[in-house]
């Protein structure tokens, strides 16, 4: 495993990021206080997550292969998180990752926080031998967005005269 990546915090503390571990009852009570919050948060929908969700969601992670997940912590504060999933990019034959959630504690927002996140699961990426990282974000995120961008993600084109793809969903179980 990579060495923890160290970003500063508030007032000189340090921010420790790194791979969670599913079997750790820490890191899954971690994962899902983040998740439930960005859940919670209008740009993650505004609801919490399910009890159903909240029991299950980092057993079901950990029997996946093709999950990972990232942590920031503040000392013992969990402070952000990045939740992975390898896909397969059949034009390149190679895995990709899409990054599928990204969530920040409010305060911790405009720290550099996301940021080291998303590059930490970057290089789980690289190691992955993924040939992409994907993600998806509203259009009204604009905070996000210039994140991302910064990052080096743009929207996703083949050629230019077709535009740029559109993000869709079909729920097939409410």
């Amino acid at each position: 495993m990579p060495a923890d990546v160290i970003v500063a915090g508030d007032a000189g503390n340090g921010v420790v990021v790194r791979l969670a571990d599913y079997g750790s009852a820490v890191d899954a009570k971690a994962l899902v206080y983040l998740l439930n919050a960005y859940a919670s948060d209008p740009a993650g929908g505004g609801e919490p997550l399910s009890d159903f969700a909240q029991s299950n969601l980092v057993s079901e992670m950990a029997k996946r292969p093709q999950c990972f997940s990232v942590l920031a912590w503040d000392g013992d504060q969990p402070v952000g998180l990045v939740n992975c999933i390898e896909g397969f990019s059949t034009f390149a034959c190679m895995p990709l990752v899409n990054v599928h959630d990204v969530a920040v504690l409010s305060n911790y927002r405009g720290k550099g926080v996301g940021g080291q996140l998303l590059l930490e699961a970057e290089q789980h990426a690289r190691a992955r031998g993924a040939c992409k990282l994907t993600l998806e974000v509203l259009s009204g995120n604009l905070s996000a967005r210039r994140l991302y961008e910064k990052l080096g993600f743009a929207d996703y084109q083949l050629d230019p005269t077709m535009g740029t793809a559109c993000f869709m969903q079909k729920w097939l179980k409410a």
